[in-house]
């Protein structure tokens, strides 16, 4: 987090968040976070979560179209974590810093259930497919209500953390950078391909309850991106507890795509193509949490062991264009 918004943060904005949503600061507890300052909180007896960030970051429009595109999946059947009214009947409310800007809280039903890293099966892996698919599907058909709530594209300059965060040092992969969005930026953006994605939709972001169901929360990175980037993010962050990285692409990739193609039918052409861009989207997404490093590390000193982890010889696979995962993807076409 953006150590200007910590500095500007403070307990008489989290009291006057939760007066607006109905909660108490007695009864909230703080949760991790990376991004924003996130709590649980009762209303009625109810358990919700409430969310604070800063007009630094995300505007209030920007917010307010995430939370409006929360709500229209979880209308149409997709299991998200819905947002909720405030007090005064709104989706965002805006707290006055003092400083010139404003921190904007949101609040959200609690997803319940637990984390899928111990409980990883081929079914859960469909399940995870099906629902993917499911936001997919729905998100071809998806408009704003008003204009300025579009949400920005993958490529805005708000999501260009490599030439925001990394050094000049880093020229190398700033030029690799350069060169895979001018590549990526060619690509056909027609509807079965191209729309709203949550772009984060990882084990840390969603709950599976003890049916089996999962429930997806987290949408602040929402984007207008390709579908198949939202496919290759999630596969980016699962692979890295794997051993056998190309092993596990395999029996994954099957189970997801076959949940996938379920609730988003797709033909075999569309397949093949677009599963041969995975490998750049899988490089993006190294670029991208190879810059925020930069901004949240000491780099020569992680004391986070998942981002120690990332980093090692990162610098080095990424200058000498070492695929993330070395994997013929198009091959899981004929496992459909």
């Amino acid at each position: 987090m953006d150590q200007q918004i910590k500095d500007l943060y403070s307990d008489a904005i989290l009291r006057e968040a939760l007066l607006r949503y109905g909660g108490t600061f007695q009864q909230s507890q703080e949760l991790k976070a990376f991004e924003s300052f996130i709590y649980e909180f009762e209303r009625d007896s109810q358990p919700y979560i409430l969310r604070i960030s800063h007009s630094l970051r995300r505007n209030e429009s920007l917010i307010e179209g995430e939370v409006e595109w929360i709500n229209y999946l979880a209308e149409g059947g997709v299991s998200a974590a819905r947002a909720i009214l405030s007090t005064r009947g709104k989706l965002v409310e805006a707290i006055d810093d003092s400083h010139g800007g404003c921190f904007l809280a949101t609040a959200f039903v609690k997803a319940h259930g637990e984390h899928p890293w111990d409980i990883w099966s081929p079914a859960l892996y469909e399940t995870y497919g099906e629902l993917i698919g499911k936001m997919h599907s729905l998100s071809r058909r998806y408009q704003p209500s008003r204009s300025e709530l579009t949400r920005p594209a993958w490529d805005d300059d708000m999501m260009n953390f490599v030439d925001r965060y990394l050094p000049e040092s880093e020229s190398i992969v700033k030029e690799k950078y350069s060169v895979l969005r001018d590549y990526l930026q060619k690509l056909p953006k027609d509807e079965s391909s191209y729309g709203m994605i949550h772009q984060d939709a990882h084990g840390n972001n969603f709950l599976v309850d003890k049916n089996g169901q999962i429930t997806l929360f987290d949408f602040d990175e929402c984007a207008y991106s390709w579908y198949i980037n939202e496919i290759a993010i999630l596969l980016f962050y699962i692979v890295m507890d794997a051993d056998d990285w190309p092993a596990f692409t395999h029996e994954f990739m099957s189970h997801f795509l076959r949940g996938y193609v379920k609730a988003n039918p797709l033909d075999a052409k569309w397949l093949v193509k677009w599963l041969k861009e995975i490998p750049h989207f899988l490089k993006l997404r190294e670029m991208e949490l190879y810059a925020v490093a930069h901004r949240d590390f000491d780099v020569d000193h992680i004391d986070d062991w998942w981002m120690a982890r990332f980093m090692q010889d990162r610098k080095q696979k990424i200058e000498n264009d070492v695929p993330f995962i070395d994997f013929e993807f198009e091959s899981l076409a004929a496992s459909l």
